[in-house]
């Protein structure tokens, strides 16, 4: 019997990188290994590190401390030309009085002529633009154009392809379609790929795998799915997808599973019926126990939307809804601790607790309507989180 093969190392890693400019620190000891042949999405909003991240990638800024390493090589200190690294920029760079051949062919420079024409016709039939070599840049749809700063950057055949907000200069009705067919481009070549992009829709679609960045640290890695259905910090919970957040009091755990009965705070009180709802903390280290105040995050579709009393639901007033085709999300403001009927006596308005969004048929609940809101037996499992101290990095 032959014995287990052993696994593969990463090709591509980034370990323990510092970068600051002046007194702003940019990226704090932020690691990341990336497989042969993975498309790596980097998901971030403004601010968080990733074009940083991308830069010190290609060579553009040297990291303050850490390592960049292709396979066994260190290339953290290499110029550009020397990583063998492709780049397609925000903006495509295209030269527009350059046809498209001569805008794939203008890295090959130094080559015979054979040798880039050749180069330039492969890298043109990957993208699937044979027969454009003539045609000017300028004539080109936008998706067109992304596909030739694509061919130009594959052309010299590098080791990793960067990419940068590949589709930010699209119509927005043009990026799904140029996003299959990146996807597919970059998958039929093969090539180790890092993307950056703020949209998580676009990160979803392109990567195999994708990392959340918040004020320079890497927050979670995983597949679309476990970032959305497990987020591993309050951060990725609500930038990953709609999340609404009920803080509660941990009223019992099991350690096996992690799910946690939580007491949903503001209920219990002036008539009100106590209400608790299951929670789940995907930390297996997570030290959470009972009594403990925390964070409850919950999918607008986790939830349930009645117009008369449920057991174990939370009393609230539909304040918007956004249609979204055969389904609708609603706004609502929950009625936490305070009786109808006396605020109605002493002639005062209730009192709105949070706001929490749930999705629903189109015709479940009016504007201004009295709903019930409960949750989703078998649904997608709320994520529990310890309750932040006010201003605490999340």
């Amino acid at each position: 019997m032959s014995p287990p093969a052993e696994p593969s190392s990463p090709f591509l890693v980034l370990d323990r990188l510092d970068k600051s400019f002046g007194a702003q620190r940019v990226l704090r000891e932020f690691s990341l290994t990336v497989e042969r042949g993975e498309i790596f999405a980097l998901l971030g909003p403004s601010g968080s590190g990733k074009t940083t991240a991308l830069r010190l990638l290609a060579g553009f800024e040297r990291p303050d401390g850490g390592e960049i390493r292709i396979g066994d090589e260190r290339v953290e200190f290499l110029p550009p030309a020397k990583r063998r690294f492709g780049m397609v920029f925000q903006h495509y760079a295209l030269f527009p009085h350059m046809s498209v051949a001569e805008n794939v062919a203008f890295g090959l420079a130094g080559r015979a002529k054979e040798e880039i024409a050749e180069r330039v016709a492969a890298a043109l039939a990957r993208v699937d633009l044979t027969g454009f070599q003539t045609r000017p840049v300028t004539q080109l749809s936008g998706g067109q154009q992304q596909r030739v700063a694509l061919a130009r950057a594959l052309a010299p055949e590098p080791r990793v392809l960067l990419l940068d907000e590949p589709l930010s200069n699209l119509d927005p009705d043009l990026r799904e379609r140029t996003r299959r067919e990146l996807r597919q481009a970059i998958k039929g070549v093969g090539i180790t790929t890092v993307l950056v992009t703020h949209e998580q829709e676009e990160a979803f679609d392109l990567g195999d795998r994708v990392g959340v960045l918040h004020r320079g640290r890497l927050q979670q890695v995983g597949s679309p799915e476990e970032l959305y259905e497990n987020p591993a910090t309050p951060f990725v919970a609500g930038f990953v997808g709609r999340a609404s957040v009920l803080e509660g009091l941990v009223l019992s755990r099991d350690d096996e599973s992690g799910e946690c009965a939580v007491m949903l705070a503001g209920t219990g009180q002036s008539g009100d019926p106590k209400v608790s709802w299951p929670g789940w903390t995907h930390d297996p280290d997570s030290a959470l126990q009972e009594g403990d105040r925390v964070q409850l995050m919950l999918r607008p579709e986790s939830l349930t939307l009645a117009t008369t009393h449920q057991e174990s639901a939370i009393r609230g007033v539909v304040r918007e809804r956004r249609f979204a085709g055969p389904l609708t999300y609603y706004g609502i403001d929950l009625r936490i601790g305070m009786d109808p009927d006396a605020a109605r006596r002493e002639q005062v308005p209730e009192q709105a607790g949070v706001q929490i969004e749930v999705l629903a048929s189109t015709r479940a609940a009016q504007p201004d309507q009295t709903v019930w809101v409960g949750y989703r037996e078998g649904g997608l499992r709320p994520s529990l989180f310890p309750l932040l101290p006010e201003g605490a990095d999340p």
